[in-house]
């Protein structure tokens, strides 16, 4: 039986420091919390890193965040050769922000892209510099230079994105809200995470239990660096910071 980690990443992305409670200590040296402001890797987006700062202030360098036995106990993994806390030991936390806001950024941007291209996503990665979202479509008939474009009216139309909790059943009455051909979000906990965009949700909602900026203008220029074919019907779009380089 795994423990259940309160994420408070889930209903604020902005947190950068918070002070927890070691609940758990794994075999593997990893580290769990009652409560996290760390994101733990799931759904194409890489876990955080940071650092827990103990009472006599030495700091715990943490290399990764992941899930444990279940999706809700979250496991942060020190950097080789760090000193383990010990079960009830209060910790300061801190994230890497600068890396945070850029998966924060290129997260959204990636939920843009599936409003500029809305097929079935068969994939997708969140990176720093560099991410790709696959979409199940037989020829795109789209140029890098037109999805850059729309990508940028959504940026500086500089709509609010935000998190709205639905019920299962509401879930359930609604499935046109999965965007994802193959992995759809758990359900039986009773609500689940969509993340919305543009006022009453008009540009887009879907699942998603992922972190983001709270406005499409705060993801900044970005462009399609590449479209690749990955198949018949499989089409790999990878966006990029910064402007278009020049021909």
């Amino acid at each position: 039986m795994g423990y259940r980690t309160e994420a408070l990443f889930r209903d604020d992305a902005y947190l950068k420091e918070t002070e927890a409670h070691v609940v758990a200590v794994t075999e593997r040296g990893g580290v769990i919390l009652d409560r996290t402001i760390f994101y733990a890797t799931s759904g194409g987006q890489p876990g955080d890193t940071g650092s827990l700062e103990r009472e006599d202030g030495s700091r715990i360098a943490v290399a990764a965040t992941v899930t444990g036995e279940t999706k809700e106990e979250i496991v942060h993994l020190p950097a080789e050769g760090q000193a383990l806390p010990a079960v009830g030991e209060r910790l300061r936390l801190t994230i890497d922000w600068p890396r945070r806001h850029l998966l924060m950024r290129m997260h959204a941007a990636c939920h843009l892209l599936s409003v500029v291209c809305p097929f079935p996503i068969t994939g997708a990665s969140v990176a720093e510099d560099d991410s790709r979202v696959d979409f199940d479509i037989p020829d795109t008939g789209y140029t890098k230079e037109d999805v850059t474009a729309k990508l940028m009216e959504l940026v500086h139309a500089d709509h609010p994105i935000f998190i709205r909790w639905i019920s299962d059943e509401e879930f359930a009455a609604n499935p046109g809200l999965v965007k994802s051909k193959n992995v759809r979000p758990p359900s039986g906990t009773g609500r689940i995470r969509l993340v919305c965009i543009g006022e009453g949700a008009t540009v887009d909602s879907q699942p998603c239990g992922g972190t983001h900026v709270a406005r499409t203008g705060e993801v900044g220029e970005i462009h399609i660096g590449k479209i690749e074919k990955k198949g018949r019907e499989n089409r790999r779009f990878r966006i990029r910071f910064g402007p278009p380089p020049a021909n």
